[in-house]
């Protein structure tokens, strides 16, 4: 069972990741389309999985765990690998809005349900794990992806297929839970939900927007700070990946040994990192091991930043965690997504100028804001005791 789970979390990063390697071959594609219209491409899924977590609680009500999952799935695939049938831009963001409903089918079981069968004492392993299948389902989808699209452009899409295996492993081993039987309210969201459980909410928010700004700008920036060729800074991005899959792994003892302390290890290691990107020149080594050690820390910030986040939030909100908070931080999680460079973009022009190194600067800048926030809202927060 808990390798079924897993192996959801090891889809949901790739509703748009595993697309981002083939956008440049994409766009060449449909060189005709407004840039706009390709860019939605990586985009879309992200606001639909927004809406349909926000409807996850009503969904749970009427559908169990194993039709939900199924459906998800099912869509993940024909809505994902469909897209190699298609040659129409207008066609091909329909598709990518049905994936991102089925991601947002997903999303919520492959943490709530870690929270809903397994005790407090071992959701932080759980959830690290869980983080750490995210990664590496990054890693090999962008790789992948990447290797299809140099065979034709749509070939990319075909990566969608690995969710058949999930499929066959939800049919096989999931129980078949009513998730949503004891929560009697109705509504769609419920706003109190947020009340409960914004520090964990507004957390994930803050380091998505925060992590964001590295995929989104590294490569430009990279290209014309130092000599790094394409290749090198691809395999700089993917080894971040790699960083969280493994900070991922050993997140449980991470949580065990430093139980007051973890709170604050991903502001701070996100905060090392930008500083170590923004400032190459100022560094005592040189340019280039800088950017390299600067994206391994953004990779242990954000291999341990959603892992404890998923677990505080778990551990409060108990076997219904499911239908109340996971929605919310996925929700989150892909709002931070979509609104990074929306925030940090205009920020960095503001702010900065022409600085090639800005949004690092504006990173650098939300980095205290989350410091702040994690700090007012967890300093005094304490895990359960040690079991």
């Amino acid at each position: 069972m808990t390798a079924t789970i897993l192996s959801m979390s090891l889809l949901t990063v790739m509703a748009g990741a595993a697309i981002a390697p083939a956008l440049g071959i994409i766009k060449a594609h449909f060189s005709q389309a407004d840039a706009l219209l390709v860019q939605l491409i990586v985009s879309m899924p992200a606001l639909l999985i927004i809406i349909t977590n926000l409807f996850f609680l009503s969904i749970s009500r009427w559908l169990r765990t194993r039709a939900i999952a199924t459906t998800g799935l099912l869509l993940y695939v024909a809505a994902g690998a469909g897209c190699f049938f298609v040659d129409d831009i207008y066609v091909l963001l329909v598709m990518r809005a049905l994936l991102g409903i089925s991601v947002g089918l997903i999303m919520p079981l492959s943490t709530g349900l870690l929270a809903y069968y397994f005790p407090p004492e071992e959701q932080a392993r759980l959830m690290g794990l869980s983080a750490a299948m995210n990664q590496m389902g990054g890693v090999v989808a962008t790789l992948l992806a990447g290797l299809l699209a140099t065979i034709q452009w749509n070939y990319a899409f075909l990566v969608y297929l690995m969710g058949l295996i999930a499929v066959v492993m939800v049919w096989l081993w999931l129980p078949d839970e009513k998730l949503g039987s004891s929560n009697k309210r109705g509504i769609p969201f419920e706003p109190r939900q947020l009340l409960k459980f914004h520090p964990s909410v507004i957390g994930m928010l803050l380091l998505m927007m925060i992590f964001f700004v590295f995929p989104t700008n590294f490569a430009v920036i990279a290209s014309q700070q130092t000599a790094l060729s394409s290749e090198a800074i691809t395999m700089i991005m993917v080894g971040l990946d790699v960083v969280a899959f493994f900070v991922g792994l050993v997140f449980g003892g991470l949580m065990h040994t430093f139980r007051r302390g973890v709170k604050y290890f991903a502001p701070l290691f996100f905060l090392l990192g930008y500083l170590l990107l923004a400032c190459p020149e100022c560094s005592v080594v040189n340019c280039q091991l800088s950017i390299i050690l600067g994206s391994a820390f953004i990779g242990i910030a954000n291999g341990v930043g959603v892992p404890y986040l998923n677990t505080i939030a778990s551990i409060k909100g108990g076997k219904n965690s499911a239908t109340t908070v996971m929605p919310l931080l996925s929700a989150a999680l892909y709002l931070g997504q979509f609104v990074s460079p929306l925030v940090v973009i205009p920020l960095s022009h503001s702010l900065f100028g022409a600085d090639l190194t800005a949004p690092y600067k504006v990173a650098i800048l939300l980095c205290f804001v989350f410091l702040v926030q994690v700090w007012t809202t967890r300093h005094f927060q304490s895990l359960p005791p040690k079991q």
